[in-house]
């Protein structure tokens, strides 16, 4: 038997429970899978992402809309940061207690000149409060996924309790899967086969995460 005979095999064994009809795959095909796993209020939803995204090593930090630009200021000075680059429509009040340089994300944009930016502050899309997942979908107020990857300390605003979920398949239907999707688990790091860990090599080696509350509707986020 030749490998292609068998890897169909296997496929064929796969499929053999779904109807041979026209039946979509994801109709056809049962996910019996909880939805969430424990019931919780939004204060504790919040709190567990905030745990979750501690144990990840991101920093998490808490504000209201009155102290969000004021937090945003500190955390720049406190990193040293000169500059900051940000998404076209990211909400401009949010800096305006720093003196950083503005970089607007442009697409003529090279790698090294985003690398020469100190920060970047964006909002998020979706965060999920199991997985202590921010995820970014390409909006104005996010920007290009480049944007968050080559600068070395990214700062992410997080509206709660309103962008916070509890799980994966709830942020997946406020998702558009057609957007081009950034799922962020704590700091970029990676591990060699002595289990060194590295931060910092495939995106931002600090990851600080704002969670605001009383930010209005329709302002920092999807």
């Amino acid at each position: 038997m030749s490998s292609r005979e068998r890897i169909l095999g296997r496929v064929r064994r796969a499929l053999a429970d779904v109807p041979g009809d026209d039946t979509p795959y994801e109709q056809a095909v049962p996910r019996g899978y909880l939805r969430e796993h424990g019931e919780r209020s939004a204060e504790e939803t919040v709190e567990l992402l905030a745990g979750n995204l501690a144990d990840y090593r991101a920093l998490v930090h808490r504000t209201d809309a009155g102290g969000l630009a004021g937090t945003v200021a500190a955390l720049l000075r406190k990193r040293g940061a000169t500059s900051v680059v940000i998404p076209p429509g990211l909400d401009e009040s949010w800096l305006a207690e720093t003196d950083a340089q503005r970089v607007v994300d442009r697409a003529e944009q090279t790698p090294g000149e985003l690398d020469r930016v100190d920060s970047v502050v964006t909002a998020c899309a979706v965060a999920i409060a199991e997985t202590g997942t921010i995820v970014l979908d390409g909006s104005p107020d996010q920007g290009r996924r480049r944007i968050t990857l080559v600068p070395d300390h990214h700062i992410c605003v997080v509206r709660v309790p309103g962008q916070v979920v509890s799980s994966v398949p709830q942020a997946l239907e406020r998702l558009d899967p057609v957007r081009p999707l950034t799922w962020i688990s704590g700091p970029s790091a990676t591990s060699d086969i002595e289990l060194d860990r590295v931060e910092g090599v495939h995106g931002p080696r600090t990851l600080e995460v704002v969670l605001v509350t009383g930010l209005p509707s329709g302002t920092g986020g999807s």
